[in-house]
């Protein structure tokens, strides 16, 4: 072990933590104060540009402004604007190909004259292609470049030593977040939307997977017609291994279910089921759904009526499949 770990101060290290998310804190409140004041115009004009934008939303920075220039980039791709993030060295040898005339830059420098930055902003402005810079130096090379300056200033970092970039990234982070919000409120994208760009997501797989996707169907189905003998209906619970079995007349609908409890419950009133049918005991009525409804809304039905199955009719009200819980658990919709 060091000698400096053997230094470590339990309390200074909390009050340090605490200092620096409130300088970060500040930071980002400060940032808030001045959309709401003088620089809410230029937020506008900002946010009308990257709505009229034709092609894509370039995002660019070096060093700790390229990681935040990333996520930024990934924030406004998965929220319904096309984006990438361009490295601006890489852009110096090749990658500038990447930035078309319809496509709206956004360049992201605290001190604002990142060289790499600034030897390809004058090349990008020549294109034609609108640009936003992100900078801490409103008087910065980058800053009298772009179309559109929008400051990222901080009082200071939170790194002791006012060196390492901290609240300033933070306070980055915040501007594009506010960015992306703003414009895919504006573009009326939805979670549908989302869904659309997450489908590997929890909330993708919630809004994109229908109960057609995950229904038994066919041969897998367990169905029996009303005048079946509770003991041959139980033979198809068992074989089917869904616990329930469907009712059906003789046009394929279904007129019932047989459920585990609806088996308990007939032998708490008559002690055998010696001889009797399966439509002595089911209950009538039972709960559908249609193939084409999305399967987070068969999981409702379900929580709300407290059954584990569903039957799944077609438009025209004839058995077509059925779900368990288990299967929405397995497609991961729960």
């Amino acid at each position: 072990m060091s000698e400096r770990t053997q230094k470590f101060d339990a309390k200074r290290a909390l009050d340090l933590a605490a200092k620096t998310l409130q300088i970060e804190m500040d930071a980002i409140g400060n940032l808030k104060n001045r959309l709401s004041g003088e620089e809410a115009a230029l937020f506008e004009k900002a946010i009308t540009m990257l709505l009229n934008c034709t092609g894509r939303i370039v995002v660019s920075g070096m060093g700790k402004s390229g990681h935040v220039a990333r996520k930024i980039a990934a924030t406004f791709a998965s929220t319904g604007s096309p984006a990438l993030f361009v490295h601006p060295a890489e852009a110096l040898h090749g990658d500038l190909g990447k930035v078309t005339q319809q496509d709206v830059f956004i360049a992201i420098s605290y001190s604002g004259e990142a060289e790499e930055l600034m030897s390809i902003c004058p090349i990008i402005k020549r294109m034609g292609a609108g640009m936003i810079a992100l900078t801490g130096k409103p008087r910065s090379g980058l800053a009298q470049l772009s179309d559109i300056h929008l400051s990222i200033h901080v009082e200071k970092e939170a790194c002791p030593l006012n060196l390492a970039p901290t609240a300033s990234t933070t306070a980055t982070m915040a501007l594009g977040d506010a960015l992306a919000v703003a414009v895919l409120d504006a573009r009326g994208f939805r979670e549908e939307d989302f869904a659309r760009s997450h489908p590997g997501g929890a909330l993708g797989r919630r809004l994109m997977t229908l109960v057609s996707d995950i229904m038994r169907s066919g041969t897998a189905i367990p169905v029996v017609k009303a005048d079946t003998s509770i003991q041959d209906a139980l033979f198809e619970i068992t074989k089917k291994g869904m616990a329930m079995v469907a009712v059906v007349d003789a046009d394929n609908r279904a007129i019932g279910i047989f459920t585990d409890g609806d088996l308990r419950r007939f032998l708490e009133k008559q002690q055998t089921f010696a001889g009797a049918k399966v439509s002595d005991a089911m209950s009538h009525n039972p709960r559908t759904i249609e193939p084409g409804q999305l399967a987070v809304k068969a999981l409702s039905i379900m929580e709300q009526y407290r059954i584990n199955q569903l039957l799944v009719n077609d438009v025209d009200g004839k058995l077509i499949g059925a779900l368990h819980i288990h299967d929405l658990t397995q497609a991961k919709v729960i």
